[in-house]
């Protein structure tokens, strides 16, 4: 009984392996969500982790965490694949995966921190440095996708800390050590490897990309891991560089950077001929049998990603088309098809459905805009929008195109302008008996930037048939519209463009 009173064994039930073997083995098999939830709260549990050997510390976190992965496998597919979540599943899902790769990185920060100190038992961690920094680094990461996933708001302490965690690894050596990241993976990878590709992630702009594309454009990267430039001095081929002391992101190397020991600079290098090679494969309907996708997409999903991937892995960045200039004005911004379509109409705007936003920057192309109150989710890449400058009469169309979040209730969006004059129709189909309500489609017809013959028109899903003429009626002319291709889908809607005849009737 005395000898138990002074036992350096930890009262944690997980310290007794048994006891960790059986949380795991009860992990629900048929609830991701609660699996997920039950390994946060033993790795909470861990945080003031008394009494643990500093080893003994890091392979609980370490199985815990690989008991965890095929259910958040299993919740990040939830989120990205189920159609149109409410808000309350999509933060609920959201706050799990960002809170469970938040805590992880803290844990293994403390098998660093220990390590460094030299506390007692502390070496027993240096075979397991290479592993720990890899998973260190891959979950700084990880929370930098789940973030972009919810288009940041990125404070740039996570960026400081991931520098010094891929410095720290430098430092002892174990950058550059080649290992296999969890059990069965097939592909080794190294601490530096793993900071690179957060790097390129961020240097890909993604906050132009809808969440499952940032997952497919991570993939691609991964793909390319080993073909990117990554160098402590500045080369020719360098595009982009970061100091990884600094609380800031990697920035294109348009001009020399102050000089530091820290600084590190890097390329998209052979990955850009890869890539190239990638999207002439897609377009030609077949994928290398390594690519892992994490699924079977079409190339009508791919291909986008891999464009924009290939813009921003240019030695050029890519410009902007028209000149922006600085404004403050507000906007009357409605959104969706529906709302849009009854704006164009003349009628009124749909009660509550309106919102102000503040325009800070105008070009031909569109708006820059800030978002002052969060409303609803509906506000994403690709959403449709009607909008009324300040002490105009006139409604302009256009599209999210980029989208970032400063805070939980505010956020900075671009849009692009469709049209600066949209025509309300009702459509039918060319050959139907008579314009019954059964037939008709309401449409937006867009002729800003077309071609002579030509217009866009803008129409409900699932509404564009090549095969089908559409007919509709514009300042008392009978109008013919014959399909030429469909060039773009939303949530709510399609953008098709046609040929425009005028019809006999």
């Amino acid at each position: 009984m005395i000898l138990d009173l002074f036992s350096a064994k930890p009262d944690h039930p997980l310290a007794d392996a048994k006891e960790l073997r059986r949380a795991i083995a009860e992990l629900p098999l048929d609830n991701a969500y609660k699996a997920v939830d039950e390994v946060l709260g033993w790795l909470e549990s861990l945080q003031v982790p008394e009494g643990f050997k500093p080893e003994h510390l890091f392979q609980t976190v370490r199985q815990l965490e690989e008991a965890a992965q095929p259910h958040l496998r299993r919740l990040a597919r939830d989120y990205l694949h189920s159609p149109r979540l409410s808000k309350t599943e999509e933060k609920r899902l959201w706050m799990v995966n960002a809170s469970f790769w938040d805590l992880l990185s803290r844990l293994y920060g403390l098998c660093i921190e220990s390590y460094r100190r030299k506390d007692k038992g502390a070496d027993a961690l240096k075979p397991h440095l290479p592993l720990i920094f890899c998973r260190l680094i891959l979950a700084f990461g990880t929370q930098l996708k789940w973030r972009e996933y919810h288009y940041g708001p990125v404070d740039g302490g996570l960026w400081q800390r991931l520098g010094t965690a891929y410095l720290l690894a430098e430092a002892e050596g174990v950058a550059g050590k080649s290992l296999l990241l969890y059990p069965g993976h097939a592909n080794p990878t190294t601490a530096t490897q793993e900071y690179t590709k957060i790097l390129m992630f961020h240097a890909s702009s993604m906050d132009s990309l809808l969440p499952l594309e940032i997952e497919l454009a991570e993939r691609v990267i991964v793909y390319c891991l080993s073909q990117f430039l990554f160098t402590p001095q500045a080369t020719p081929q360098s595009v982009y560089w970061i100091d990884p002391t600094q609380p800031s992101p990697p920035v294109r190397l348009a001009r020399e950077p102050q000089a530091s020991p820290h600084l590190r600079f890097f390329a998209p290098g052979a990955a850009q001929q890869t890539l190239d090679e990638l999207i002439r494969s897609v377009e030609r309907g077949s994928l290398p049998a390594d690519l892992n996708l994490g699924g079977q997409y079409s190339a009508r999903v791919l291909l986008p990603v891999l464009q924009h991937l290939a813009m921003y892995w240019a030695p050029n960045p890519p410009l902007r088309e028209h000149q922006r200039h600085r404004v403050k004005s507000l906007l009357t911004v409605v959104n969706g098809f529906d709302n849009a379509f009854r704006v164009f109409t003349g009628g009124q705007e749909p009660e509550g459905a309106t919102e102000s936003w503040i325009a800070e920057n105008v070009s031909l192309g569109g708006f820059g805009a800030h978002v002052p109150n969060l409303r609803g989710d509906w506000l994403r890449i690709g959403a449709l929008l009607a909008m009324q400058p300040e002490g105009g009469n006139n409604w302009l169309l256009g599209v999210v195109r980029r989208y970032g979040r400063d805070s939980d209730t505010e956020a900075a969006v671009g849009i692009q302008t469709l049209a600066r004059q949209a025509i309300a129709v009702e459509l039918r189909p060319r050959g139907a008996s008579s314009y019954s309500l059964a037939e008709k489609v309401s449409g937006m017809l867009l002729r800003d930037g077309m071609e002579e013959g030509e217009v866009r028109v803008v129409v409900p899903p699932a509404t564009f048939d090549p095969k089908e003429n559409l007919e509709c009626v514009v300042d008392g002319q009978h109008l013919l519209l014959t399909p030429m291709d469909l060039q773009e889908s939303g949530s709510d809607y399609e953008i098709a463009r046609y040929r425009e005849l005028r019809s006999e009737g």
